[in-house]
Parts: structure tokens; sequence; C-alpha cells
């Protein structure tokens, strides 16, 4: 795989961060650190992000920052915004992409542009709205979610009425506004988005069939918890429209370098987007390698295909 940066570069990788998923961003970015370090890049550090990250940047000489952070703070733009101000180039995403696609309602605004990506029906609540007048016109089951957090914190499956309150209260303690979205019963998909050469394309899709009754926190991280298809079991026609619909939302919301698509696709065959990952996770269990690991491209190789667009953002 070719590299754009120099081997001599000396690379930050953000990881940890101020979000509920610290964790899991330290995970990827000591996988990410490690493979830039078998890649070359010998001046690679691993760079824990808190309140002091600006300095530790400046002090540093970074000349270039791979992004590993997941959440607040790392995915919605503000490290984006940190780094553009510090002229530091970085992995993923811009400042707007990035701001765009962590909060879940703004995306699905712009995606309904589109007339060929479908959406589940869902309600918008702000802090002090009537939940119940709000969802009067929904379908239960539903699912609460916090509408700009990640790897499925405060998200809830609610089955009933009687069950909406507390399902909203978990939720809002992660935001104040809550995305209420009728439950698709279906296969759970997702693909990711790559440049190379300047050309957006899509992964192999990957289907997931946790053991939970669906794909929360749980069955996201814990080995053995659910059961990867790869590729995903779906006809032909199916597969293409998914790939294009990804490349599709990733451009139609400024993406760039990297992202990952997340669908439910209905019983009945359609394949609606619930979000899109502008920072997806690249932990040892994490979708994005292995959905590129199908089409023959190591680990190793997606960090480097990943880094390379630092390079042509500098």
């Amino acid at each position: 795989m070719s590299e754009i940066i120099s081997k001599e570069s000396k690379i930050a990788v953000l990881c940890g961060g101020l979000s509920s998923e610290a964790e899991v961003s330290r995970r990827s970015g000591k996988g990410c650190y490690d493979a830039l370090q078998r890649l070359g890049y010998k001046n690679t550090e691993l760079v824990e992000v808190d309140q002091n990250i600006g300095t530790k940047l400046k002090q540093g000489g970074f000349e270039y920052a791979y992004n590993a952070l997941h959440g607040k703070y790392g995915e919605d733009g503000c490290i984006q915004g940190l780094l553009e101000i510090l002229q530091i180039p970085y992995t993923g995403c811009g400042v707007m992409a990035s701001a765009i696609c962590m909060n879940k309602e703004y995306t699905k605004k712009i995606l309904s542009t589109c007339k060929d990506i479908p959406l589940a029906k869902s309600v918008f609540v702000r802090k002090g709205e009537d939940i119940t007048e709000m969802t009067k016109d929904l379908k239960f089951p539903v699912i609460t979610k916090p509408v700009s957090e990640g790897s499925s914190f405060g998200m809830t499956k609610v089955n009933s009425r009687q069950e909406l309150a507390s399902a909203y209260s978990d939720a809002v303690k992660y935001n104040d506004d809550v995305l209420i979205e009728e439950f698709i019963d279906g296969v759970f998909v997702t693909v990711g988005v790559l440049e190379k050469d300047g050309k957006n394309f899509a992964t192999e899709i990957l289907e997931i069939r946790p053991k939970n009754e669906w794909y929360d926190f749980e069955a996201k991280y814990t080995p053995g918890m659910s059961e990867f298809i790869l590729p995903a079991n779906l006809s032909k026609e199916l597969t293409k429209q998914v790939k294009e619909i990804s490349v599709k939302a990733h451009e139609l919301t400024g993406c760039r370098g990297v992202s990952r698509v997340d669908f439910m696709i209905s019983n009945d065959g359609i394949p609606y987007v619930i979000e899109i990952n502008t920072s997806p996770g690249m932990t040892a269990t994490s979708d994005l390698p292995a959905q590129s690991k199908v089409m023959g491209i190591s680990y190793d190789d997606l960090v480097q295909i990943i880094l390379n667009g630092a390079g042509l953002n500098k």
C-alpha cells in the first residue's frame, strides 16, 4: 500500500478523550499506533487527549494527527477545529461533516433531501417537550437515542408507551435532545466508505446478528456476543443498492477519508440508513477492519489508507 506521508513524519495518534467512549478510543488508538509502527512510521506517538491537548500538540511539534477518538469532542468537529487552528493535517472527516454526522437529527435532515435514501420515521424531542404528544404518530416498538452519542450509550428499545418515560430518562443523561425512531424489524448491516486515488468506495457489507435483542453496547464490544457475516447475506441487487446509498450518504454529508454507514434492512427489503459514523472503531472487534479484511485490505493497509487522507488534506 503506497504512502503519501513521509515515514519520518511526526504523527500524533489521538485517543482517549473526554467522552463516554474514551476507553473504546484507547483501544482503537493502540491498534492504530501499533500498525503505524509496523508500517515504519517510527516517529508516531500515542497521545492521550485531555483539556491540555492544544498544549501537547504545540509542544510536541507534530506534523500530522491520526484521529482515533470517538464520541463528544473527538467526533463532533471540536478536535477537528482545534487541529485546523493549529494547522495540523488530520485523518478523517472535517469540522462540518463531523458536527453534522454526530447529530443524528441533523444527519437525517440532510439525508432526507435525497429521495433515494430511505429513513425510519422519527421525532426529535428537545428538553422540556411533551414526549407523549411528540410520539403520538409513531408506531411501537421504538428506539430512544441521545441525539449526539455513540456506541449505543443511552439507547433503549421501547416496546410499549408505558416504557417510554423511563427510556427517555436514560437517554437525557447523555444529551438534552433525544431522537425517538420507529424500530425497524429486520437485519442490521454496516458498510465502510474509504477514499483511494480521489474516489470514494464502499467496503464489503457486514451483517451483524447480535445475541441480544438488538445491537447494544454489550453486543458491539464483547467478543462472542454477535455473529458477523461477511459478506452480508443479501441479494446482488440489494448489495449494490446499499453500497451506492453508503457512498451517496458519505458525500451528501460532506464526509472525507473514512466513514461507516449503518443500516437496518426491513423484512420487506428496504435499507434504512440509521446513522453515519465519521470516526469508526478500530479495535480488534470493530466493524471497519473486518469489512476491509474481506476485501483483501489488512488492518495495517487500512490504517495506511486512512493516514493517506491526512496527507491529501495538507
